[in-house]
């Protein structure tokens, strides 16, 4: 049975800095040996997650390209999809985009913003999985 995890952002360090917390998340997928899909909104987030995932820390490597950007994209262990970049399912997700992730998978990452208005999207998508018979869990970062 696949697995869709939300993550809520809740302390401080995340609030002020999500795609600190997707970082953390990648460096965890990556530690699970499992080849990992991080699907950006757009573009511009792709290049910003890109170059955050080089610097946010100092003794973690992780290897991560973004799709498209030169023929190894098959053996990039983390890889970043803009949307406009179509790449074959993995057995980890982490979506970053509005919609819940209708492909193959082992385990979809969601993160949950740290402003409950926000968060209804989100809900919508817990839904979603459950109906698709996703087990689901919640954890508070």
């Amino acid at each position: 049975m696949p697995r869709a995890d939300f993550y809520l952002i809740a302390k401080p360090r995340f609030a002020d800095d999500p795609l600190l917390l997707v970082c953390e998340l990648a460096k965890r997928c990556f530690r699970a040996a499992k080849p990992t899909l991080i699907l950006a909104r757009d573009t511009a987030q792709a290049e910003l997650l890109d170059g955050r995932l080089w610097d946010f820390e100092e003794d973690a490597y992780i290897p991560h390209q973004i799709a498209g950007a030169d023929e190894d994209d098959e053996n990039t262990p983390v890889l970043i999809v803009p949307p406009e970049i179509d790449v074959p399912d993995r057995p980890y997700i982490l979506n970053l985009r509005d919609a819940a992730f209708c492909g193959t998978c082992e385990r979809v990452l969601e993160v949950v913003p740290a402003d409950p208005s926000a968060r209804e999207p989100l809900r919508e998508r817990w839904r979603d999985y459950k109906t698709r018979g996703f087990e689901l869990n919640k954890h508070d970062m």
